[in-house]
């Protein structure tokens, strides 16, 4: 048996009164392209960052790679990380955000290059060289000078993907990349993405491209209120949902 790449058990996350997610069970396998859809205010988002431990679960256990995110188990109790050794485990997680989240003071080039600087050491001759076949295997070769208010929307997600590969993830982490697009960029990303999975990168994917998730996906779950409803292959999902809830959310969506 492998270690499955993400394993999530009974996760649990509020903020304040507001118990967002009731339960979380799910497991990722590697190289799996896993779509995570449901409506707004559903937990999709929040359970993505408490993946790479932007936020703390309040109950459970959530590991990547056989580690637990953010605790380590001590006597049957799990004790929280320094911020410090929290972040090294992120390091192997790339996440890209709705919002791009670019540095708006430097180009394309840097922005991809800063993290395994700064964060990583690494020598500027090497990460320059990976930086610029990224830049490339995202179709920007000829952007590497420009700043992100010279880029369309669609071309700095695709800067952003490039900026997370940049780190050599294990796993990658979508929350909506093309929800802030016009919708004639949105395909450019899609393309990234698509070529990714192809390459055998995990991908967790919040979305709302339901052609995409067909397409693309190994696995998917609706989750809504907090609790996966309903789970399978993509195609049977979206084509034969079994849930009533499902059923509603896909004839307003598909």
């Amino acid at each position: 048996m492998t270690t499955p790449m993400v394993k999530s058990e009974g996760v649990h996350k509020r903020f304040g009164g507001l118990e967002v997610l009731k339960g979380i069970d799910l497991e990722v396998q590697r190289g799996e392209v896993f779509c995570l859809v449901g409506p707004s205010g559903s937990g999709k988002s929040t359970f993505l960052r408490c993946i790479n431990h932007l936020e703390k679960i309040d109950s459970g256990r959530l590991s990547v790679d056989g580690e637990l995110v953010g605790y380590r188990e001590m006597n049957g109790k799990l004790h929280e990380l320094r911020d410090r050794d929290a972040a090294k485990k992120r390091r192997e997680i790339g996440m890209v955000f709705q919002r791009f989240n670019l540095f708006p003071h430097m180009t394309a080039m840097q922005n991809i290059m800063e993290a395994p600087l700064r964060v990583k050491g690494e020598p500027a001759d090497r990460v320059r060289a990976r930086a610029t076949a990224l830049l490339e295997r995202v179709g920007l070769a000829d952007k590497a000078n420009s700043y992100p208010r010279q880029l369309s929307g669609g071309q700095q997600q695709r800067v952003a993907i490039a900026r997370a590969l940049a780190m050599e993830p294990k796993l990658m982490l979508f929350d909506e990349p093309t929800s802030a697009l016009d919708p004639e960029l949105v395909g450019d990303v899609l393309d990234v993405m698509r070529q990714l999975a192809v390459d055998g990168m995990t991908m967790i994917v919040v979305t709302h491209e339901m052609g995409f998730a067909r397409e693309v996906g190994d696995s998917l779950v609706f989750i809504d209120g907090g609790v996966v409803v309903e789970s399978g292959n993509p195609r049977d999902v979206l084509s034969n949902p079994q849930h009533e809830r499902t059923k509603a959310f896909l004839s307003k969506v598909l």
